[in-house]
């Protein structure tokens, strides 16, 4: 079967819609903002954008706390604009995913409004509440992530209710077909508006066990980790019965043409890919973050990229994701030079890629005192996502171009030299990289949709032919600061296209190939006589 759609062949691009681009000088980015600067993104090379939440909300987790599923926050501009937004992008040939939060609502939802109101409301059994223990302590030990008990008592019912991040973020129970029923209602109403998919927040959450069992305590656990790592969450999160709900999401989907089901989904491999369907009627892309969690190590990569290679089911298609809102930025973790070596792993590996805004750039983390931290998690427990969601950097104005007014978050030390108008005309620049990157895997299927077969290779060094056709690509990666050389016995002989040092493109290679330390190249391998 051919890999064939626009999601497998195409790049995402996530987009913080804050931070992006302020269009009425508020500090905070919007809808219009984004609509102003979808020139740059199909200039860029990118084929969908995937937005953050922009629903009403009381903000209290930044849209992730959603208060109405089927309209726009005033602060990110009105559900007109998202209609010219999609419009927009779709004529330039751009696709729009619209990030999903089933999981829970705001505290200030009407359901969960109404159903606080009393044990007896039509809406109660929409979330979970549970009688206190004996002692009045809550139901079980399950913890949010945010910190703390996961229970919150509710004194107007006495009772407690279940949240898996803020208390102002009630998990709704999905074990209630009602729910369900709501929750496909606004999918079915952004469908229709013309949304191309929607990536799907916590998704292994979404079902919990149905006799409330404790966690076990986590034998591995550091006291540097976040506190709610303490507990496995083996009762609160990835339940059996939460496939059916993801296949009843991906049989919605595919009653519109060509739309695609993200899952978000942090599980180790084995339970991750169970979110593709038994039979391929789950969700398209359950996001695959291996590229962030594991030790940035060619070895370790390599053989992550083989065991998944090797695990996929039939007909699923694999995806990679280097950043997110919720993670370290590339630059930070891995240093600038890494970053190119990152990106060329990222838009070569077979599958479809994410890139987070501002990555292409090499944006790095802006460190922040805690007096400045805005994200919930970073106030609570002091592991704040603030510093990889600072403004995109535009140009060298005062601003960065994102707002003439003081943006919501400090801009980074760097915007000056780091940002787009400086480096589209630099050749050579990060941004430079990243387009010509995004040309090539555009232009040769073999990048896009081919084949992938590992090349075996030792210490730092990774690589990889991607093939279509008589069209074959070598990929060798260097993940040390040494230099180091790769043979290529059986491989024949090529010529470098592209490169992290722009040096070597047109290089003939033969029989052996010499790497610089945190180098990259990608090689069009002859036609075998």
């Amino acid at each position: 079967m051919p890999f064939e759609l626009w999601w497998q062949r195409g790049v995402v691009y996530q987009i913080y819609p804050r931070s992006f681009k302020d269009s009425n000088t508020d500090g905070v980015g919007d809808l219009p903002g984004i609509i102003e600067q979808l020139d740059y993104l199909t200039w860029l090379g990118v084929d969908a954008v995937w937005i953050s939440p922009v629903y009403p909300s009381p903000m209290a987790d930044f849209g992730y706390d959603v208060a109405d599923y089927t309209d726009i926050h005033p602060l990110f501009g009105t559900l007109a604009d998202m209609d010219r937004l999609i419009a927009a992008a779709h004529a330039k040939g751009l696709k729009v995913i619209l990030d999903f939060v089933p999981n829970h609502t705001s505290d200030q939802h009407p359901w969960f409004e109404e159903a606080r109101k009393s044990r007896s409301s039509a809406k109660r059994d929409w979330y979970l509440w549970r009688d206190a223990k004996p002692d009045g302590s809550p139901p079980n030990n399950w913890q949010s992530v945010f910190g703390g008990s996961a229970w919150e008592w509710d004194e107007a019912t006495s009772q407690y209710y279940y949240h898996a991040f803020l208390k102002q973020q009630p998990d709704l129970n999905w074990r209630n077909p009602a729910v369900r029923e709501a929750a496909y209602a606004a999918m079915r109403f952004w469908l229709d508006r013309g949304v191309d998919g929607f990536r799907v927040d916590v998704l292994w959450h979404l079902i919990k066990d149905d006799a409330f069992r404790d966690n076990p305590a986590n034998p591995d656990y550091r006291p540097d980790q976040p506190p709610y790592e303490a507990l496995i969450p083996s009762y609160s999160t990835d339940q059996p019965e939460v496939h059916e709900i993801v296949q009843e999401m991906r049989a919605l989907v595919d009653r519109y043409r060509e739309r695609v089901l993200i899952g978000e989904i942090y599980l180790p491999l084995g339970r991750l890919l169970a979110y593709y369907g038994p039979t391929g009627n789950g969700a398209h892309l359950p996001f695959n973050f291996q590229l962030i969690t594991l030790p940035w190590n060619a070895q370790r990569i390599a053989s992550a990229i083989g065991e998944y290679e090797g695990a996929l089911p039939a007909n699923a298609w694999p995806n990679w994701v280097l950043g997110n809102h919720d993670q370290p930025r590339i630059a930070s973790r891995v240093g600038l030079s890494q970053s190119r070596v990152a990106a060329m792993l990222l838009l070569t590996l077979r599958g479809t890629p994410t890139v987070y805004y501002g990555d292409e750039l090499g944006m790095r983390d802006v460190p922040l005192a805690p007096e400045q931290y805005q994200d919930p998690q970073g106030i609570n427990i002091g592991f704040s996502r603030d510093p990889q969601r600072t403004p995109m950097q535009w140009s060298s104005a005062d601003g960065a171009g994102f707002s003439a007014a003081r943006p919501w978050l400090p801009l980074s030390p760097d915007y000056r030299r780091c940002n787009v108008a400086v480096q589209s005309a630099e050749p050579g620049s990060m941004l430079d990289f990243y387009r010509r990157l995004l040309k090539l895997r555009r232009s040769e299927p073999a990048l896009s949709t081919g084949t992938y077969a590992p090349i075996v290779t030792s210490g730092d060094l990774l690589a990889y032919v991607r093939a279509s056709g008589e069209a074959r690509f070598l990929v060798v990666l260097n993940f040390g600061p040494r230099s180091a050389h790769l043979a290529l016995p059986n491989l024949g002989t090529g010529t470098v296209v592209l490169a992290t040092d722009g040096s070597r493109e047109g290089e003939f290679v033969k029989d052996r190939l010499p790497m610089l330390g945190d180098e990259g190249v990608l090689i069009r391998l002859d036609r075998a006589q």
